[in-house]
């Protein structure tokens, strides 16, 4: 593990790859910027649908066959849902130490 130097929250080992942060934090400014049409809900949502279907297609690329992806259905769902608890929990303990940096009213604005 990492940690990220803007936020201080861990993340997977991103030694070997430096764009790692600044390809979450496009991701995040997409939801952002879709925040101005619909709830944070919605915009919740909809990332988690389009993560776990481009994890799909990911683990699709490692097959030879539907038959092959089918064999390591659970071993993938186990992967990704692993990860994504690990990286939600390292999140939300961020954002419970840091809460009143995070959630205050920027200067000059909400």
């Amino acid at each position: 593990m990492t940690i990220d130097r803007a936020s201080g929250s861990k993340a997977p080992d991103t030694a070997s790859d430096e764009g790692f942060f600044k390809r979450a934090d496009a991701h995040i400014d997409v939801s952002n910027a879709q925040l101005g049409d619909t709830s944070r809900g919605k915009v919740s949502a909809s990332m988690m649908y389009a993560t776990a279907r481009f994890n799909a297609w990911v683990t699709a690329c490692t097959a030879d066959s539907d038959d092959e992806m089918r064999s390591h259905r659970e071993e993938s769902i186990e992967y990704f849902v692993t990860q994504y608890r690990k990286m939600l929990e390292e999140n939300l303990d961020d954002y419970i130490a840091n809460f009143a940096k995070y959630m205050s009213p920027k200067e000059g604005g909400a």
